[in-house]
């Protein structure tokens, strides 16, 4: 629908967004790791598998091959979210972390902030496991914790204006609240029209419904939701 680009918002509490930093250096260090290998090799299919949310495997209706199995079934409702099957799909999960996650870390804290983004990426694993949980296909992608930080983005600062690449094509700065809003409710239709589709839009919406209900109960007290945006002064 459309790619983040830019957005002026500064840093309250914190001097650098170090959390999210690491965040992506992870997710673009393990895709390096299997573009290295060849995205279609034995070592990038064990991973994976290995560190994929497969529904039937979290929910006990079946089990997966021992060696195959790096992490406990419960650990790969995190493990899944560092993996991307193409530089595309890493691509666009990235540029919203590095949008939106920097002023969510500013509003929680660094540590909470890491918390926080590892429940967005579970609750996306959960509620796309629950849509299907007899599936064998395993679930990899950020876009479950990039969908949290979206819906807290537009509780915390729904007034700031952001530059987005709409349909991949046209940029344009919109306030977050329209571009934000029509991208969650995007993501909603598409769960409800697109039933066969490759897009894991279950675990969108998981992301979306955690990031607004956590920010609520982590952000930092004196942080406000829905903040006013503060007029830059001119210069003569």
């Amino acid at each position: 629908m459309f790619i983040p680009l830019y957005d002026q918002n500064d840093l309250e509490h914190i001097r650098f967004q170090w959390v999210t930093l690491i965040l992506i250096i992870l997710n673009v260090g393990m895709w390096i790791v299997m573009w290295l290998s060849g995205e279609r090799s034995d070592f990038s299919e064990q991973i994976v598998l290995g560190y994929g949310y497969i529904p039937s495997v979290a929910f006990d209706i079946k089990e997966l091959s021992p060696d195959l199995a790096i992490f406990p079934p419960w650990l790969t409702s995190i493990t899944y979210s560092f993996v991307h099957g193409g530089f595309i799909h890493l691509a666009g999960n990235m540029a919203f972390l590095w949008i939106f996650s920097d002023n969510v870390e500013d509003a929680l804290g660094h540590f909470r902030f890491l918390i926080f983004y590892l429940l967005c990426a579970a609750a996306g694993a959960f509620a796309h496991g629950l849509l299907d949980p007899s599936s064998d296909s395993p679930l990899i992608g950020a876009s479950g914790a990039a969908s949290g930080m979206v819906s807290a983005y537009l509780l915390l600062h729904p007034r700031v204006r952001i530059w987005v690449l709409a349909f991949g094509r046209i940029p344009l700065p919109l306030p977050s609240y329209m571009a934000l809003t029509l991208w969650i409710l995007f993501q909603f239709f598409m769960l409800i029209y697109d039933t066969d589709g490759q897009v894991a839009w279950g675990g969108h919406v998981g992301g979306i419904i955690a990031g607004a209900i956590l920010i609520v109960l982590m952000k930092r007290k004196g942080v406000r939701l829905f903040a006013k945006v503060t007029p830059v002064p001119e210069s003569q």
